[in-house]
């Protein structure tokens, strides 16, 4: 029985405005509360021509205020970017507005280049050697805990403060967020759809064999995060699929550009080495019916030995990607999970 949670990125759409794409992921996530997912996470990107979504603080705001069950999350905040204490006091202002629901996903990359990760904070590099005692101190403050004795900020409260306090994730694609994850005790998601799964098995171990028992987390906590679409047939999702694969090559290539219409690449014409790519990833990728897309997310839970998969999905219309969803959380439902 595998649990379906959602990250959205905010994709720009080839033709669309980009504001849209910030209120299509509000409007996403009211969609999957009703059709009874878990978790409902937002990515932040900088400087980049497809993915939009760039605050996910604010945009779960956003997404609190048109829910109130689903468990909203950031997926996540860089934290190199940022003030520890700052990014608390976010998250606690978040606890206040969604009590019981606010997850709060970290990251050590730059999800930027280089020159836009030293625009948002010169000192970048710095923090990111600092990235385990950044973490440290970011959950005592959010979960109003002391920080170490001599610490030179004790006595600063992150307000504010509550009966309830958010979730903290570590997310990663490597042994390193794995190792910072089981050293503190809190859940772990790996993100397979930026590896398509390399590194997955091993990152797990690490978490697995490392992981030092938390008051809140007793027993360690894993998931991952896994691109997938759904359509009403085959032919449907492997249209539908074009635009993620077009995408793919494109991008290898340095071209990034907003997710585009299949209609309007189904006469690209590739070089040799791109038809290849293109099949490669055919043969990698989840897609199809509803129900064999859950068959193959519940095959990989039971592969690793885990009870929820987070749920990516990339179209050009917003509307096939809330019925992308909308048949995956059926075909759970007829499984009787």
């Amino acid at each position: 029985m595998v649990e379906l949670s959602v990250l959205d990125q905010s994709t720009a759409s080839a033709g669309a405005p980009e504001p849209q794409a910030i209120r299509d992921t509000v409007e996403l996530a009211r969609h999957c509360e009703g059709l009874g997912y878990k978790r409902f996470w937002v990515s932040e990107h900088h400087n980049h021509p497809t993915i939009l979504g760039t605050a996910p603080e604010i945009l779960m705001a956003a997404i609190a205020q048109v829910t109130s069950t689903i468990r909203i999350g950031s997926a996540g905040v860089m934290l190199p970017h940022y003030a520890p204490l700052k990014v608390a006091e976010q998250f606690r202002v978040l606890e206040a507005l969604a009590p019981g629901r606010i997850d709060l996903g970290l990251g050590r990359a730059p999800g930027s280049d280089g020159k836009t990760a030293y625009a948002l904070n010169p000192n970048a590099n710095e923090d990111a050697e600092h990235f385990p005692a950044n973490v440290r101190d970011l959950m005592a403050w959010v979960s109003g805990e002391p920080l170490l004795t001599g610490h030179p900020f004790n006595g600063l409260v992150a307000k504010p403060m509550g009966e309830t306090s958010p979730e903290i994730w570590m997310l990663g694609t490597s042994d390193y967020g794995a190792q910072v994850a089981a050293h503190f005790g809190i859940p772990y998601c790996f993100a397979h759809f930026i590896t398509d799964g390399r590194g997955v098995e091993r990152a797990f171990q690490v978490y697995r064999d490392n992981y030092k028992p938390s008051e809140r987390f007793p027993e360690p906590i894993a998931n991952v995060c896994v691109w997938a679409l759904a359509a009403e047939t085959e032919e449907d999702a492997e249209r539908l699929f074009t635009s993620r694969a077009h995408w793919k090559v494109r991008r290898e290539l340095g071209d990034l550009r907003p997710v585009e219409a299949p209609e309007a690449i189904k006469d690209f014409q590739y070089s040799d080495a791109e038809k290849a790519r293109i099949a490669d990833l055919r043969q990698s990728a989840i897609f199809g019916t509803g129900e064999r897309v859950y068959g193959q997310l519940s095959g990989l839970a039971d592969q690793h030995g885990i009870d929820e998969v987070v749920v990516l999905t990339w179209t050009h219309d917003q509307e096939d990607r809330r019925n992308s969803y909308r048949l995956l959380a059926e075909a759970k439902a007829e499984t009787g999970a």
